[in-house]
Order: structure tokens, then sequence, then C-alpha cells
């Protein structure tokens, strides 16, 4: 039976079975940094839109060169996601779990990822590539371990409409998020997201939000353990694949950031604890890896 995140969390992080991510795995085991990029990718029913992402993505990283695995969360689809995944080659593998919620995918992957820098983004494809290079270069040079995308910078873009009641629902949650989150990442939301494996490890160990907002838990914990973090502009290119819904979604992501700001004033986030191991998460009953069949991949070094 699968642990809730709450449970699971104080159950592996009382086991203090903690590696260093840049440190050697047991015997057997990939190794946490084998390669530059992991992208993560959260999808639930995508079989529809997932291929197109994949080609994308598959052709815009082959023509940077940077060394890459792409990692998809099956959340508990009822249609052909995980296998679309699985013939795509060795840069692409999948992971199968029950339906838990956009948040608890992306910690799954974050968590079994194996590259030296860790993306994630939405599985439609959201925003242009380049903002994704750009938050990885920041990274890659030291200068910070976070890079947040972001729709509200002066070089960041609109080219999807986006229809008038959704635009209001984000500036309010926006404005919220703002008061009780922070004041420096004014678009907690956006889905492009970058981490160095360190920071990765450090955020997604403690998060506790299985849904939507757990994008601000994300920020929160980047501001609580002090890790340095830049905002990076991002061109927003189609918003048709987004599945959050305003009449099911808006509540429980209101009451999650509520929920997050009693956390943290209770201070339950554990700052000062050991961290999570990844290869403990690996190990769960619940979390189903199942890499590609096929073959492929290139290799770029990322500058020490």
């Amino acid at each position: 039976m699968a642990l809730s995140p709450q449970d699971a969390d104080a159950s592996a992080i009382s086991s203090r079975s903690w590696l260093s991510p840049f440190g050697s795995a047991p015997a057997g085991r990939i190794r946490r940094d084998e390669h530059e990029l992991s992208v993560v990718i959260p999808a639930y029913n995508e079989a529809s839109r997932l291929p197109a992402t994949l080609d994308a993505l598959a052709e815009y990283l082959a023509d940077w060169g940077v060394d890459y695995r792409v990692l998809v969360v099956d959340d508990g689809s009822r249609d052909e996601t995980a296998e679309l995944v699985e013939c795509r080659g060795r840069a692409f593998s999948v992971i199968r779990q029950p339906n838990a919620g956009k948040g608890a995918a992306v910690r799954n992957g974050i968590l079994q990822s194996t590259g030296r820098i860790v993306a994630f983004t939405d599985a439609d494809l959201p925003y242009h590539l380049d903002g994704l290079r750009a938050a990885y270069d920041a990274v890659c040079s030291g200068a910070v371990e976070v890079g947040f995308g972001a729709r509200d910078l002066k070089d960041s873009a609109t080219l999807a409409p986006r229809r008038l009641v959704r635009r209001a629902a984000h500036e309010t949650f926006r404005r919220i998020v703002t008061a009780l989150v922070s004041r420096q990442v004014t678009d907690t939301q956006c889905g492009l997201k970058v981490f160095s494996r360190r920071a990765a490890i450090e955020i997604f160990s403690r998060t506790t939000i299985n849904g939507f907002a757990f994008d601000a838990e994300v920020v929160y914990l980047t501001h609580a353990l002090g890790l340095p973090f830049d905002r990076v502009p991002v061109v927003l290119i189609n918003e048709y694949g987004s599945t959050i819904s305003l009449a099911r979604h808006a509540l429980p992501m209101l009451i999650d950031v509520l929920r997050l700001r009693l956390r943290a004033l209770a201070g339950r986030y554990q700052l000062g604890e050991a961290l999570v191991s990844p290869l403990a998460v690996a190990e769960a009953p619940s979390m189903v890896w199942s890499p590609s069949r096929a073959e492929g991949g290139r290799v770029a070094a990322c500058a020490e």
C-alpha cells in the first residue's frame, strides 16, 4: 500500500539512509549524476498530446547537444501514455504510479531522475524551450541553484490566447501566494523550473503538496533553505493543454497554500533534518520505473 506523502517523508527521513547526490550509488545502481540534464514531465491521460511534446524535446535537445534524459511520470493514466514513452529510445523513460496528483508526480520524477541538473515542465510543452536552456545555463554556471520560469518579466511574452476568466483566476491566486509565500517569485505557477541536483533533493525530499499548488511549496522551500535562485523570462506558446479546472481545483489550491503557510509557521518542514535518499524513494513499492526499449541520446558536457 502506498504511503501518504507525510508518512513517506517521515519514514524516509527517520531511516537516515542518505547518499550524496554527487557520490556513488551501490553496485548495480545508476549513478545519480550520470548525465547533464533530466527533464521530468508529469502526465495524466496525455496520449494525444505527448508524442508531439516528446518529438519537440528530442529535436531541440539533440540540436542543443546536451547529454539528456526525459522522464515521464504517468500519474495513473487510463490511456496509452506510458506505452508511448517506452518505445522512444534510451533517452526516454517512464515511471508508472497510482493517480496522486501533479505535485506527487513531479516529486516522484525529480527524486528518481539521474541528471546533474533537473528540470520539469508540462506535458503540452507550453513554453518555448529557449527558456529551459536559459535556466539551465544559469544553474550550470554555478551562479544559482534554482531557475524559475516567469511569465511576468519584461522579456517574457505570451503568444497563446488566454481566456479572461483564467487570467483573472491566475491574478487572484498570484496575489494570495505573493502575500503568503514569496514577494520575490511572483509567478510561482509557471510550469518550467530547473534545479541543481543538490537543490532538487533538498526541496523535493520535503514537499508535501500533491496537487497543483505544489509550485508554491517549491518556491517556499527554495527561500527557507537559502538556495540561490534566479527568474528567467519565458515565452508562452500554448495553453490549450492545461488540465486545471477552476471549478474543481481553485479551492483545493487555496487550501493547500494556507496549509503550507501553517506548516511553515509550525516548523514542520524539518529544514535541519537529514535528506531523503533518492535510492530509498526509487525502492518504494508504489513506484514502477520502466526504461525505454530502443536506443538514442546525445552527449555534451556542462562546464565544471
